[in-house]
């Protein structure tokens, strides 16, 4: 079994991070539609990956700040020679304080890999965003999918908490967010969809 970091970073050297992107995008596009990206914002990515997302908002839409953060070297290596804008950070988010607080956090599977995925979710509320700012999570690992309940087996990777989509909604609110709400989106024939999860902070 190997830790999601060492798994990841091995998806650089085959290149399979692309195919990640392929893969999320149109569940991505879904959850940047939760927040209003007419108005001018600043973001964290969490669990940025090759920076595909922080790449596409800075072209998009208009956002001044973007910042990946990403605990695999190889993907942030990936990202900064990629990008000329956004601002890449290599270390465990959970160890992680944003310099400048941001108006939005987006993280497209990457909670689940948590021992306590609250504790990150509370640290993105407490010391990541803005006042009214907005978390924004997708997940395909969760207890209703019962299609993903043999991944951890096939994916060899030594943490996957899987938990149901009202544990994920009792994260957010023990972590101090309002106005909480969810939806299943990119549904499909044996796919209950990736779980987008969001909440704003007072």
């Amino acid at each position: 079994m190997k830790t999601p970091i060492e798994v990841f970073s091995d998806w650089v050297d085959i290149g399979k991070d692309e195919g990640m992107e392929k893969n999320h995008y149109l569940p991505v596009m879904e959850m940047i539609k939760l927040y209003n990206t007419s108005n001018t914002y600043s973001f964290v990515d969490a669990g940025c990956g090759n920076g595909w997302l922080v790449r596409y908002l800075f072209e998009k839409t208009k956002c001044v700040n973007g910042i990946g953060v990403d605990g695999s070297k190889k993907m942030i290596k990936k990202a900064r020679s990629l990008d000329n804008y956004g601002t890449y950070f290599n270390t465990d988010l959970l160890s992680w304080n944003a310099k400048n607080k941001v108006n939005v956090v987006f993280s497209m599977e990457v909670l689940y890999y948590f021992e306590n995925p609250q504790e990150l979710i509370k640290k993105i509320h407490d010391n990541w965003l803005l006042k009214n700012g907005r978390f924004i999570m997708g997940i395909d690992y969760y207890f209703e999918n019962n299609i993903c309940h043999d991944w951890q087996e096939k994916t060899k990777v030594n943490i996957m908490k899987l938990h149901s989509i009202e544990e994920w909604l009792s994260f957010f609110k023990r972590s101090g967010f309002k106005n909480i709400n969810y939806k299943q989106v990119c549904s499909g024939k044996n796919w209950e969809g990736t779980l987008v999860v969001y909440g704003d902070k007072d």
